[in-house]
C-alpha cells in the first residue's frame, strides 16, 4: 500500500512506518501488523510530507531506524517536520512504536536528551531486562539476543519506564503507558536477510573494526529463535493498544 492511498477513509487500521534509509524498513514486522489487520505502507521521511495530517491520523505510526542523529536537523531540516509529527501524536496519546533513531527522536520529543555513547555498539547480543520491563512486553526477550547498531543514546524521559539495558547502552528500552515504546535495539530486523545491512553498512563496519562474518554467523544462530520472539514481544504490545 502506497501512502496516498491512506488519505481516503478506509474500514481497515493503517499503520505508517517512517523510514529514513531504504534497508531499514519494517522487516519482520510488516507481515505481523498485516495480520492483526493493519493496513501497511512505508513513508519515505527525507522525501515526502510529514505534516499530511494523514500520519497524524494513523491508528499506529512506527519510526524506524538510521544513520543520522536525533538532533542532527540543522544538516537535516526535514527532522524538524519529523519531531512535530511525533510529539502531536504524543499530545494526542495516539500509538507510536520507535525503533533505534525513532526511539531516540521520541525521548527528544518527551524531553529527554539524546547523546554519543563513545562507541559503537553493532552485534547481536541479549538485553537486561529491568525489573518493570520482566513483566512487560519485552518479556519473551529476556533469553533471545537481538539485532544492536548504534553510537547514540537516549536518556530515559520522565514518567516513562525504563525496561532494558546492555553493559554498554544502559537505556535500552523504555515505555509510555501502553500506547507509547521505544526501543534502541532492531527488533525489527530480520536476522535471515541481514545482508542487505551489511551491504549498506560496509563504511560504518570498517571503520568500526567489524567483521560481517561475525555479525553473519550471529544472525544464523538466531534464525528461528529471534523471529519468535519479536513476534511475540509485538503481539504483546499490540494487544495492549486494543486492550
Amino acid at each position: 500500500m502506497t501512502f496516498a492511498s491512506l488519505a481516503p477513509p478506509s474500514t481497515m487500521k493503517t499503520a505508517v512506518a517512517l523510514r529514513h534509509i531504504h534497508v531499514e524498513d519494517l522487516g519482520m514486522l510488516a507481515p505481523l501488523l498485516a495480520a492483526r489487520g493493519y493496513a501497511v505502507c512505508h513513508v519515505e521521511a527525507p522525501l515526502e510530507d510529514l505534516t499530511d495530517p494523514a500520519l497524524a491520523a494513523a491508528d499506529l505510526l512506527v519510526v524506524l531506524g538510521g544513520p543520522i542523529g536525533a538532533g542532527d536537523e540543522g544538516r537535516y531540516p526535514w527532522l524538524a517536520d519529523e519531531l512535530a509529527l511525533i510529539a502531536q501524536r504524543l499530545r494526542d496519546r495516539r500509538p507510536i512504536l520507535g525503533i533505534c533513531l525513532g526511539a531516540q527522536l521520541i525521548a527528544r520529543a518527551l524531553g529527554a536528551s539524546v547523546h554519543p555513547l563513545g562507541v559503537k555498539e553493532i552485534g547481536f547480543g541479549p538485553v537486561t531486562l529491568t525489573d518493570a520491563g520482566k513483566t512487560s512486553v519485552l518479556a519473551p526477550l529476556a533469553d533471545t539476543p537481538v539485532l544492536h547498531w548504534h553510537g547514540d543514546q537516549f536518556d530515559i524521559p520522565a514518567g516513562a519506564s525504563h525496561l532494558a539495558g546492555t553493559a554498554i547502552a544502559a537505556n535500552q528500552a523504555f515505555a509510555v503507558d501502553a500506547h507509547v515504546l521505544g526501543l534502541q535495539f532492531h527488533l525489527e530486523a530480520d536476522p535471515r536477510r541481514l545482508e542487505p545491512w551489511l551491504v549498506a553498512h560496509a563504511g560504518e563496519l570498517v571503520q568500526a573494526g567489524i567483521d560481517p562474518r561475525v555479525l553473519r554467523a550471529q544472525a544464523r544462530s538466531l534464525h528461528s529463535a529471534l523471529p519468535a520472539a519479536a513476534a511475540a514481544v509485538v503481539t504483546r504490545w499490540l494487544n495492549g493498544l486494543d486492550a
